[in-house]
C-alpha cells in the first residue's frame, strides 16, 4: 500500500475520514469495522463494478469479522430510480441488517447515490462506509452525504442529506475504467479549480490528468485536493443553504443538458458543457470577464471535454426550471468571476432564458 492521505470531514452532524491512495479496497474491511462497528455489512454494488471487485471487497470485510451480503442493480443512471431503490432496501430487510450493521457503497456515483440514500431510509438510518470506484464518485458525490435518485422530472429530486461514516478511495480502481468514462468524470476536477483553487486549475490545464502515464501517486494528490476543496465547502454549510451551492458550479444548465440527452452524455461532460456556457454568458451579461470563460473552455478542452451543447433552448429551459435549486420564479445561479472565484446570483427565470440565448449553442469553433 502506497502513502494515504487522509482528509478529516467534520460536519454538524457527523465527522469521518476519507482515504485516499493506492491498494484501499483490501482495507475496507478493517476501516469499516473502526468506522461503522456493527457485525452484518451489505456490499451495494452495481453489475458493471460488483464482478470486478465485490469479492475482494467482501474478502477484506469477512477478514475484520463481517457477515456479508451483496445486493446489486443494473447499472446505468436510468436505473437511478425509487423501483431500483425499493428492491435494494427490501434486500436489506430480507439479510436482516439491524441498526447496528453497516452498508458499503461500492461503485460509481449512482451506487453511491442509491446506497446512501437506503442507508437514510433502512430502519429510519444505518451507517454507510462509501467506496468510491470512479474518478467522478472521488471527488464529488462520496463526499458530503447528498443521496439521491432521478425522478421522471428530473435528476436528484428525491434525497436526503446523510453522511457516511468512512470514505475510501482507491486510485487503482483507474485501472479499469475505459479512458473515455475517467475523462467524463474530469469535468468535477475543472469545476472544483475554478471554484477554488487557481494553482489547480493551472496544473491540471497544463498537465491533465487524462493524459497517457499521468502517474497514479500524482492522481492520489489531485483526488485528495479536490476532496479538501469540497470538505472546506460541505463543513461551513452541510444541507445546502448558503456556501455550499457553490457546489452546483456548471450544474443548472448540465443537469439540463444531462437531462436533455436522457443520459446518454455522461455527468461530467455535462457540467463542463454547462460550465462553459455558464461563463460565456456570464461574459456577455458583463458579470465577469471574457478571458475568464476562455480559460475554462481552454482547460475543458485540453481534456477533450464537450465545451457547448446543441441541445435546444428550449428543452434546456424546460429541464432547469425542474432543478431542485429553483426558488419559486427565480434559481441560484453559480457564476465564475474569475479563477477561483464565485458568485451565487438569483435570477428571474426571464433572465435564465437570457443566460441560456447568451451561452448555449455560442461557442466558437477552434
Amino acid at each position: 500500500m502506497s502513502i494515504v492521505r487522509t482528509v478529516a470531514v467534520r460536519t454538524p452532524s457527523r465527522a469521518y475520514d476519507v482515504l485516499v491512495g493506492r491498494g484501499l479496497l483490501d482495507e475496507v474491511g478493517p476501516v469499516t469495522h473502526d468506522a461503522a462497528g456493527g457485525e452484518v455489512a451489505a456490499v451495494i454494488s452495481d453489475s458493471n463494478v460488483a464482478p470486478l471487485y465485490a469479492r475482494r471487497v467482501a474478502d477484506s470485510l469477512e477478514g475484520a469479522g463481517y457477515r456479508t451480503h451483496l445486493l446489486t442493480f443494473p447499472a446505468g443512471e436510468q436505473n437511478k430510480r425509487l423501483s431500483t431503490l425499493e428492491t435494494l432496501l427490501e434486500g436489506l430487510a430480507q439479510a436482516g441488517l439491524s441498526r447496528d450493521d453497516v452498508i458499503v457503497a461500492l461503485g460509481g456515483g449512482v451506487t453511491g447515490d442509491m446506497a446512501g440514500l437506503a442507508a437514510a431510509l433502512y430502519l429510519r438510518g444505518i451507517k454507510v462506509v462509501q467506496v468510491p470506484t470512479s474518478l467522478l464518485a472521488m471527488v464529488d458525490s462520496s463526499v458530503g452525504g447528498k443521496t439521491a435518485v432521478d425522478l421522471a422530472h428530473g435528476k436528484n429530486l428525491a434525497g436526503a442529506f446523510f453522511q457516511p461514516h468512512a470514505v475510501i478511495a482507491d486510485v487503482d480502481c483507474f485501472d479499469t475504467l475505459s479512458h473515455e468514462l475517467f475523462t467524463d468524470s474530469c469535468g468535477e476536477v475543472i469545476k472544483h479549480g475554478v471554484l477554488a483553487d487557481p494553482a489547480l486549475f493551472d496544473d491540471i490545464t497544463d498537465h491533465p490528468i487524462n493524459a497517457p502515464g499521468y502517474a497514479r501517486e500524482d492522481l492520489a494528490r489531485i483526488v485528495a485536493r479536490n476532496v479538501e476543496i469540497k470538505r472546506d465547502v460541505v463543513n461551513a454549510d452541510e444541507t445546502e443553504r448558503g456556501l455550499r451551492q457553490t457546489l452546483n458550479l456548471g450544474h443548472t444548465l448540465g443537469h439540463a443538458i444531462e437531462a436533455a440527452n436522457d443520459f446518454a452524455l455522461g455527468h461530467g461532460s455535462s457540467v463542463a458543457a454547462g460550465l462553459c456556457c455558464v461563463a460565456r454568458a456570464a461574459a456577455a451579461l458583463g458579470w465577469s470577464d471574457a478571458s475568464v470563460a476562455e480559460r475554462i473552455e481552454t482547460a475543458t478542452r485540453a481534456f477533450g471535454l464537450p465545451v457547448d451543447t446543441s441541445v435546444d433552448h428550449q428543452s434546456i429551459f424546460r429541464y432547469a426550471t425542474h432543478d431542485k435549486k429553483r426558488h419559486g420564479a427565480t434559481v441560484n445561479l453559480v457564476v465564475p468571476v474569475a479563477i477561483g472565484s464565485v458568485e451565487i446570483r438569483r435570477i428571474t427565470l426571464e433572465e435564465l432564458r437570457d443566460v441560456i440565448a447568451a451561452g448555449c449553442g455560442t461557442a466558437r469553433r477552434v
